[in-house]
């Protein structure tokens, strides 16, 4: 099995509303998550949160401290250690760039009529940013 850093952001703005990238690449594209991807050589996972929200957001964010971390599944051996990074949103335009498809501020209670990746909903209630 190889495994794969990533980091990801976990931005909520001052009105409770959470940050999401609907995926445009596998693992599990076409559902909506936190903004993240693989760290690169040297990078620590909150320089790699920071930079992965500009790039597929648009938005700018200051990280904070490290949430916890989640094992997902990548295919062929492939096992993404995704570092979940509290974020603190600082401005910027939303739109959609690198490999998310749309983006979008969604309030905690539109969360279960989204389709989100697997686990997305008890990972940020275990890490809480979401209510029990």
């Amino acid at each position: 099995m190889r495994i794969v850093q990533a980091a990801a952001a976990v931005v909520v703005r001052g009105d409770g509303r959470l940050l999401l990238v609907r995926r445009g690449r596998e693992p599990q594209r076409g559902r909506w998550s936190v903004p993240g991807g693989k760290l690169e050589p040297g990078e620590t996972p909150a320089q790699a949160a920071v930079r992965e929200v500009l790039e597929e957001t648009g938005v700018r964010v200051r990280a904070g401290r490290e949430l916890g971390t989640v094992r997902i599944p990548g295919g062929a051996g492939l096992v993404y250690e995704v570092h979940d990074i509290a974020a603190t949103y600082l401005g910027g335009t939303l739109r959609p760039g690198d490999d998310a498809d749309a983006v979008r501020w969604v309030a905690p209670e539109e969360l279960a009529g989204l389709e989100t990746t697997e686990g997305l909903t008890a990972h940020l209630t275990r890490f809480g940013v979401l209510p029990a």
